[in-house]
């Protein structure tokens, strides 16, 4: 009986070491708003709108060129040629037949009627692939066929193009257009600036060949025409170029901002511009980035939240996005410095007269009139970070404050230079002499 108990039981384990072995043996499996996520799992994600990505938006040939300064070799004063700025029609089509138009009147007409009319008993005809309403009087005493159908275009706001095989003029209330541009990087990027301002948008740039290709209608074709006559016809250019940081104080206390006296000496310090917030030092050229720096580090850590430049014609204004340069996305990003300006005799001195303008999308923050002489420099300070927090409690101390330091170029077009590599450095006497002439 006692045998035949333990042979019982030693079946029964047995069986169990079997079943054991045949129960299948599950990996652990974790479960997120209804997506099986293993090893060998794939994740399933919810389908995203046809839209470009944040990466690809924010990517710009002209990013490089707007959001590097080379401090190490910076001009003060830099020549370059005058060029010629060409604007180009481009979809003319072919050359209209050679044709003579004498003593040709019309009256309160749309363009299409009046080209219709012109054209009766010849085999061309007029296509309108817009709705043209505008109407228009005149009369030609005499030319081209070329420079009539030109005329009546444009006196309705229209464009036309040619079509010789089908013998067809097609009419539109937009046009497209290139603008040949200097070799200068400065004067690109203001006569860019210009037209983002003028609000010319979906700009194709061709850094290689120096053109630009844009669309238009007739109002844009003017303001783009103005702009580069002005361009054109100036004789200096204002260029920044800048470093904003953010300096947070060591110890429970701000920035001493007196203590660049005896760091520097009072000859250094040439004007303290208070505004509605902090203030704009303008400081003379052995006060640059890095012994800024090194000054902050003294009493503070210091951070370089952006970094670029921007030029504008003698007169005009443009801005700096803070963002567009930003190493990441920080408080101060949305932060944008215009600047107007102006290089020539400011009570008997030749003075780059400015203003700065800071402002965020709250509105202006506040703004600095600045006379400066070529070679001096900006430093803006007292402009707390708190001003940038938007939550009623932050992390951030008190005294951290954002520093800029803006440094100014002139750039000198003239006609008889001729520089080697498309720009010369001036200096000593030469840079007097030109400045004065």
């Amino acid at each position: 009986m006692k045998r035949f108990l333990l042979y019982a039981l030693t079946v029964f384990v047995c069986a169990g070491c079997q079943n054991a072995k045949n129960v299948p043996q599950y990996e652990t499996v974790q479960v997120v708003e209804n997506m099986v996520i293993d090893e060998k799992s794939v994740p399933i994600f919810p389908k995203k709108a046809a839209l470009t990505t944040d990466t690809a938006q924010r990517f710009s040939v002209e990013l490089p060129m707007r959001c590097t300064v080379d401090w190490n070799n910076q001009s003060v004063v830099s020549v370059v040629p005058a060029e010629k700025i060409e604007i180009v029609r481009l979809g003319l089509g072919d050359a209209l037949p050679e044709l003579t138009v004498s003593e040709y009147k019309f009256k309160d007409v749309t363009v299409a009627s009046a080209l219709n009319k012109l054209l009766d008993g010849t085999d061309v005809s007029v296509v309108a692939d817009e709705q043209l309403v505008e109407k228009i009087s005149g009369e030609v005493q005499s030319g081209t066929l070329a420079d009539t159908v030109d005329l009546i275009a444009k006196m309705g706001r229209a464009y036309y193009s040619y079509d010789a095989v089908t013998a067809e003029i097609h009419l539109q209330h937009r046009a497209k257009w290139m603008i040949k541009m200097p070799k200068d990087e400065s004067i690109i990027m203001a006569l860019l600036d210009a037209m983002h301002g003028a609000d010319v948008r979906n700009l194709l740039v061709n850094w290689q060949d120096k053109t630009v290709v844009f669309e238009g209608d007739a109002q844009t074709e003017r303001e783009v025409s103005r702009i580069i006559a002005d361009i054109a016809s100036k004789k200096y250019m204002i260029a920044w170029d800048m470093d904003v940081y953010r300096v947070y104080p060591k110890t429970d206390n701000p920035i001493i901002w007196m203590n660049l006296l005896p760091a520097f000496g009072k000859n250094n310090i040439k004007m303290s511009i208070p505004g509605v917030v902090g203030r704009a030092l303008v400081v003379g050229p052995e006060i640059n980035t890095k012994t800024l720096q090194e000054f902050l580090a003294q009493q503070s850590n210091v951070v370089l939240i952006s970094q670029g430049t921007f030029s504008i014609p003698n007169g005009w204004q443009s801005r700096f996005d803070i963002g567009q340069c930003s190493k990441e996305d920080r408080l101060e990003t949305d932060l944008v410095i215009g600047a107007t300006g102006r290089y020539g005799d400011y009570g008997g001195y030749q003075k780059i007269d400015a203003k700065i303008v800071l402002t965020t999308k709250y509105g202006e923050l506040t703004s600095f009139n600045i006379p400066s002489s070529v070679g001096d420099n900006y430093v803006i300070v007292g402009i707390p970070t708190h001003s940038f927090v938007t939550t009623p409690e932050t992390l951030i101390s008190p005294f951290a404050e954002l520093v800029v330091f803006m440094s100014p170029r002139l750039v000198s077009i003239v006609d008889d230079v001729k520089p080697k590599s498309g720009e010369a450095l001036l200096v000593g006497d030469d840079v007097r002499d030109l400045l004065n002439n």
